[in-house]
């Protein structure tokens, strides 16, 4: 099934708890949150802070994408925040496996993203350990990029790096999903499709919504 996660990182500021409850309202099925620290990416968001804020207005999946250095400061602190998915880059430090441990260890899922340069075999030591991978079909850092398509390429190789498990391995693309690139995103492979401006473009977000599950099909 397409799973449409807006992120918020194309809502408005001033009022983003109004904005996770209109989403919501909408047909979201996940909420994704993108946290920037200025150094890893060049842009700065939010932090653990905004997250617990941001907790009441909602009980669907908080999604929650750490693009940041030494993301392993800050796991236990977004996961009391309200987390549900906790994803950090393959990209962003020695100790992956670590990391996973440190997120496993809460009892939330934990996911690995991958930058579009980032081949697929990185994964191959830390992928049975991993609820779900996020693959960057643009550079991070900033919404409303064109996607790059050849990055999609590395979805096939991940299923095939997954194998048979009981419960199937999760794949979540970010980066320039809209109503005519979605399908070629699920025809790769993917799950889950992270959309800022193309849900939040427009006031009418549950037409933004279904247009996306319903694009292509």
């Amino acid at each position: 099934m397409r799973m449409i996660a807006p992120s918020i990182l194309s809502a408005d500021f001033s009022r983003l708890g109004d904005e996770i409850k209109a989403i919501d309202r909408a047909g979201a099925d996940l909420i994704h949150i993108d946290v920037m620290d200025g150094h890893f990416v060049p842009n700065l968001t939010i932090g653990p802070g905004v997250v617990k804020a941001l907790r009441p207005h909602s009980k669907l999946l908080f999604d929650v994408h750490l693009m940041i250095s030494e993301p392993e400061r800050y796991i236990d602190a977004f996961v009391e925040a309200g987390a549900d998915i906790l994803t950090v880059h393959q990209e962003s430090g020695a100790h992956l496996h670590r990391l996973i441990q440190m997120i496993k260890a809460h009892n939330i899922k934990a996911g690995v993203s991958l930058n579009p340069a980032t081949p697929a075999i990185m994964l191959e030591d830390i992928i049975s350990e991993i609820d779900m991978v996020l693959v960057m079909t643009v550079n991070p850092g900033f919404g409303g990029q064109a996607m790059i398509p050849a990055a999609l390429n590395k979805i096939a190789r991940i299923r095939e790096l997954a194998g048979e498990r009981e419960k199937p391995l999760l794949i979540e693309v970010d980066g320039g999903i809209k109503a005519e690139t979605i399908a070629i995103a699920e025809a790769a492979g993917a799950d889950i499709f992270v959309a800022g401006s193309a849900v939040f473009s427009s006031d009418d977000y549950e037409a933004n919504i279904q247009a996306l599950k319903k694009a292509g099909a």
